[in-house]
């Protein structure tokens, strides 16, 4: 099972598969995939500004029945513990998505270069 961040999300729902590396579009057809109910979250904020046109639940929904994504239910004090460790970042999502990956042991699929230049199984 691999992490998914919201970036990615995002363009895997709108068919913007070219933005994907080849090495991402094959991690992400031969694993699980799952996201954070932060991505979950962040989707919403997304949504509320403007950003994107479609709520988090039709995103979702969307990705579960075309590529079977899961969203995890890890505790959220496990997330919390291991943010509270990480000074690189203030942006929260980032923290808390990445958190939750290294929390569950998981690759990270993100573009985000701070993400990957502090977590070791961040990847692009």
């Amino acid at each position: 099972m691999i992490f998914l961040d919201t970036h990615v999300v995002i363009w895997l729902y709108a068919g913007h598969v070219k933005k994907l590396s080849t090495a991402v579009i094959e991690q992400i057809e031969n694993n699980e995939l799952c996201i954070s109910q932060v991505v979950r979250l962040e989707l919403q904020y997304l949504f509320e500004i403007g950003r994107l046109t479609v709520t988090p639940e039709v995103i979702i929904k969307d990705l579960k029945k075309s590529i079977g994504l899961k969203v995890s239910a890890m505790q959220v004090e496990h997330v919390f513990d291991q943010a509270m460790v990480y000074a690189w970042t203030r942006d929260v999502f980032d923290r808390l998505i990445t958190a939750e990956a290294e929390a569950a042991g998981l690759v990270l699929i993100t573009k985000d270069q701070k993400i990957r230049e502090n977590y070791v199984q961040a990847f692009w």
